[in-house]
């Protein structure tokens, strides 16, 4: 029998899987978007940041609403949301309503959803909340891998509208039905009981270390977000999109593989830094990033290094949201630790702008992806020194000073 705290897990980790592709799979969509909306790549993008700004911006608010709405209907509620934004996305004509619909129910829904369980899978395992919030970012990151060769299927077979019609309802249904096994646990051990220590988010926002690492996960978002969002283009442009792998497509199946380096990266990454020091993990993850964009870059028109590259570069990317979570936590306590990192969490929605129209801009404006490329690199190895030169010892002195 299946303990009742590994049950939640499962459940969680479905309606994680079920609302990760309005972020995982936009980039299927990006081309025939493109075409359909007469519109540019930079307007496109448009789309995919407020998804991601709306999912972060919001975070520290869905985090106090989680603690007056019973997490299964909070969750549910999400779940209708991130469906129905495909749904109606599907009956839009104009670029503005592609905003609303896709960008702005989608970004509310999702991050209703993914505060909502990692908040209630972290009640359930109250002694490692740091691997339920990673395998919960972690079931996010690996979910799309399930539609990502049906979405292109049918995208091939028939058109996008009906495409985001029929898995919008399915994500919806399975959500759902997920979501109906969640429950509270009966012992729930709160961040703010009486003996959790630390900093309340009213002085964490006032201190540099804070923003140091705010300013270096914004960094680390915007380069793999650029990959996420325009992975399609990048391989169109590369002349690998429609080339075939083993009987496979090499588009999706670059995309199937990223989702799981980029589930898998979250949870080993994190228990690499439980023995070999955050920043040094951090140092070692965002080069190694760096260095996979660079090969890429090199090697982009040959169909396999573009999908063994695109990889990983996920593998050094998707570990920023096990890595920043567990260092902001160890620096300031467990006190307001779902706060904190609610604030901390909207770094991506930064990256997002940056990533996605600011990158497609530039690259329109340039004719190319290399300076693109070049500045997503610069800003992993700036990140990487940061992390060793700047808040290893900035968090040492913090530390070692407080009461």
């Amino acid at each position: 029998m299946i303990a009742a705290k590994w049950r939640q897990m499962i459940a969680g980790l479905v309606c994680m899987g079920a609302i990760s592709s309005p972020q995982y799979v936009w980039t299927l969509f990006t081309p025939v978007l493109k075409t359909d909306f007469s519109t540019s790549a930079a307007a496109l993008q448009i789309t995919f940041s407020l998804l991601i700004v709306l999912q972060t911006l919001f975070s520290p608010i869905q985090g106090w609403i989680a603690r007056h709405v019973s997490p299964r209907t909070l969750i549910m509620a999400g779940i209708v949301l991130t469906g129905l934004s495909w749904v109606a996305s599907a009956q839009v004509h104009t670029l503005t309503m592609l905003y609303l619909t896709y960008g702005g129910l989608g970004g509310v829904g999702t991050g209703i959803v993914y505060v909502g369980v990692v908040s209630l899978l972290m009640q359930w395992f109250p002694k490692n909340r740091g691997m339920a919030a990673g395998a919960a970012a972690a079931g996010y990151g690996m979910g799309a891998m399930l539609t990502t060769f049906p979405i292109s299927h049918l995208l091939a077979a028939t058109d996008w509208r009906n495409t985001m019609m029929v898995f919008g309802v399915i994500m919806a249904v399975v959500g759902v039905v997920a979501a109906c096994f969640l429950k509270v646990p009966e012992s729930v051990s709160s961040p703010d009981a009486p003996e959790a220590t630390g900093y309340l988010t009213s002085y964490v926002v006032r201190t540099p270390l804070f923003w140091l690492m705010f300013f270096m996960m914004a960094t680390m978002a915007t380069s793999g977000l650029m990959v996420t969002s325009q992975l399609a283009q990048i391989g169109t442009d590369f002349g690998v999109a429609h080339l075939t792998i083993l009987g496979m497509a090499a588009l999706p199946l670059a995309m199937t593989l990223d989702r799981i380096a980029n589930g898998v990266t979250r949870p080993l990454f994190g228990w690499v830094s439980d023995h070999l020091g955050r920043e040094q993990t951090m140092a070692f993850a965002f080069s190694l990033e760096a260095l996979a964009l660079t090969c890429w870059l090199a090697l982009a028109n040959h169909p396999v290094a573009f999908v063994l590259l695109s990889g990983i570069v996920f593998l050094g990317w998707g570990e920023i949201f096990s890595l920043f979570p567990a260092t902001l936590t160890d620096t300031f306590g467990t006190r307001d630790a779902s706060r904190n990192y609610g604030l901390l969490y909207m770094a991506q929605g930064v990256g997002a702008v940056f990533g996605g129209p600011l990158a497609a801009w530039l690259h329109q404006a340039s004719g190319n992806w290399h300076m693109v490329f070049t500045l997503a690199i610069g800003g992993d190895l700036l990140t990487a020194f940061l992390a060793l030169a700047v808040l290893r010892p900035l968090r040492h002195r913090f530390m070692q000073s407080a009461p």
